[in-house]
């Protein structure tokens, strides 16, 4: 997708509002809310809200959701298990209270939009769009990526539309005064001179005495610290549509046919490659063109430096090759295809914001040849030809994982797949379990059902064109590690401890020898200048010590605990006001502040709702994974 559709946080929900995600006309059948509502219910639910029922199932798309994101934001790399602490689990379901709160509000408010409305919308959802045409193939990956149904997704819009207008009309009440706004952009940027004494813990660890019997009742209190988790090793089979295609070849006529299409496609239509600098602001934008007219050929940097938008900045605000129809937005568009190549534009409006343009290159829409374009073409059929028969024997595999569910062996006979056999795992998903990590699948193979009946799992969808079954094949319990096993273990830690304490005593003492202007001995490091907003490298809980100490009569001095490291000095030497300055930064700033103080606004008009409700949260069900 082109950059564009990288904008920060708030941008993308304004966009949500303007493109709901929805239907074509053609023949579904619509219910209502109270369907959706009525399907939701059940003993496993981990919440309700005035007898609404917040269901397991919710609850688990919601953290797949997040951690989704997770991966979006911190690369595929990221651990999901980050977000599976009883703290996130709790964060997260309070989340879903607190949508579900302003949802009530609307439906008792009667704002809810007709299905007409919400169909009327869906029609211009450029994500379902192809060719200009509304694409259902697409719409219905949406929504078996959702794990829903046409008509639960519509009743869900019908209230999660005006649900998002309304938390954005309270949000929008909210006020900053300027004055306050800019103390605290000033106090942002103030900066401070400090150096870095440690003590380590390391040299007390020869200094410790255990107890053998602090050691087992540290053991005895803990023993949920010394277990072997559940763990199981699992068949599986893969239908995939890549794998497929890679069995499909094309004819030639087929290859004359996709090559006619794409010429017909390209036709003359030209595509535009152009670099844009997005900030909030008219009058930003204004001072950002007047330096850009001034040295055009600084723009990337300058994008890197100004724009707001993260998609595009760290690239010189590169917003790629598009032809007309590919950005998000029109008016940005029309004025890329205004512009004469190497040429920088008037500053243009959009619904993300103000931009700042240049257009970099111009390349004729001309298709290449048919032998140029032969390979490619090859791929794209045969890649239409494994999607086409995934979808044709999809249901068919499922059923009949299902039907014969005491053995994957029909399935990979008829579908010729290979039964493939994994390594131990446990229930938190971890890319080394491959296609198996998916949370959905996930809580399948560990069911009882699975568990103790050896049944088949359910072909589970963990990515489009991507169905997984599996089963069981050898399972184990979590175990208790007995005492005497983890021994060393609880030793080193709990020496470790108290080496830390010994540490942080005397680090203690030192802080208090040092504010009454003795000389502790310590070696200092070299000088960092750091702020709040410039960590460089010093931990978030020793920052704010640094920043909040009194240096009314410098040097000043902070100490801060560093868990079983030791104990942290600092030498607050000297500081550096900070002060608020009009432009681009300062703008975005202001705006984040305004943004935070919406939220608390929103947090208020929450709690106020939620004080009138009969909220009930079930911790038995929550925990359970």
């Amino acid at each position: 997708a082109p950059p564009i559709f990288m904008f920060d946080f708030v941008s993308k929900h304004k966009r949500i509002l303007q493109i709901v995600l929805g239907l074509t006309i053609i023949p579904f059948a619509f219910f209502g809310l109270e369907s959706y509502t009525r399907s939701m219910g059940g003993a496993g639910d981990v919440a309700s809200v005035d007898g609404t029922p917040i269901s397991q199932r919710e609850y688990a798309d919601e953290m797949r959701r997040q951690q989704d994101r997770l991966r979006e934001v911190l690369g595929g790399g990221a651990d999901p298990a980050a977000l599976d602490t009883p703290e996130m689990r709790l964060a997260i379901l309070e989340s879903l209270i607190s949508r579900r709160l302003v949802m009530a509000e609307v439906a008792s408010g009667r704002l809810a939009l007709s299905k007409d409305d919400v169909v009327a919308g869906i029609l211009a959802a450029p994500e379902f769009q192809q060719g200009g045409k509304f694409s259902s193939e697409r719409y219905l990956d949406y929504l078996r990526s959702r794990g829903m149904s046409d008509e639960g997704n519509v009743a869900l819009l019908r209230v999660e539309i005006p649900a998002a207008r309304l938390a954005g009309a309270v949000s929008a009440t909210a006020f900053q005064p300027r004055a306050v706004a800019e103390r605290l952009i000033a106090l942002q940027g103030e900066r401070r001179e400090v150096a870095e004494a440690f003590i380590s813990a390391e040299p007390f660890l020869a200094r410790t005495t255990l107890d053998p019997a602090k050691v087992k009742a540290y053991y005895d209190a803990s023993l949920g610290e010394f277990k072997v988790p559940e763990r199981l090793r699992a068949e599986y089979l893969v239908l995939s549509a890549e794998d497929l295609a890679k069995n499909e070849t094309a004819t030639e006529a087929e290859l004359k046919a996709a090559y006619d299409a794409r010429a017909s496609q390209l036709g003359s239509a030209e595509q535009r490659r152009a670099s844009h600098i997005l900030v909030t602001t008219k009058e930003e934008a204004e001072k950002v063109l007047a330096e850009v007219r001034k040295a055009p050929q600084r723009f990337a940097e300058l994008a890197k430096k100004y724009s707001q938008d993260p998609g595009s900045s760290e690239n010189g605000g590169d917003l790629g090759m598009n032809a007309k129809g590919a950005l998000a937005s029109k008016s940005l568009e029309d004025a890329i295809f205004k512009l004469a190549s190497g040429q920088v534009g008037e500053v243009v409006q959009s619904e993300f914001g103000f931009h700042v343009l240049r257009l970099t290159a111009i390349q004729s829409g001309k298709a290449a040849s048919f032998d140029e374009m032969k390979k490619d073409l090859a791929d794209e059929v045969a890649k239409q030809k494994g999607a086409k028969k995934f979808a044709e024997i999809a249901d068919g595999f499922n059923n009949l994982v299902y039907e014969q569910s005491d053995s994957l062996k029909p399935a990979a006979e008829r579908y010729k797949l290979k039964l493939a056999t994994s390594g131990w795992f446990t229930r938190q998903p971890s890319p080394e379990q491959g296609v198996l990590a998916h949370p959905k699948l996930l809580a399948a193979i560990f069911s009882p059902d699975a568990i103790q009946q050896r049944r088949n799992t359910d072909a589970v969808e963990v990515a489009s064109g991507v169905l997984v079954a599996a089963r069981v094949a050898e399972h184990q319990p979590e175990a208790q590690r007995p005492f005497e096993e983890v021994r060393a273990e609880v030793e080193r830690r709990l020496g470790r401890r108290e080496a830390a304490m010994l540490a942080q005593k005397e680090g203690t003492e030192k802080l208090a020898l040092l504010a009454e202007g003795g000389d502790a001995g310590l070696q200092w490091g070299a000088v960092r200048t750091v702020s709040r907003r410039e960590a460089q490298g010093i931990a978030p809980a020793a920052l704010r010590k640094i920043m909040t100490a009194d240096v009314s009569s410098p040097p000043a001095y902070a100490g801060v605990e560093r868990g079983d490291q030791g104990y942290a000095l600092y030498r607050i030497l000297k500081v550096i006001p900070g002060e608020f300055r009009a432009g681009p930064q300062s703008a975005q700033e202001l705006a984040q502040l305004d943004r935070q103080a919406g939220a608390e606004q929103l947090d208020a008009y929450v709690a106020s709702l939620r004080a009138r409700a009969k909220v009930e949260i079930n911790r038995a069900n929550l925990e359970k994974k």
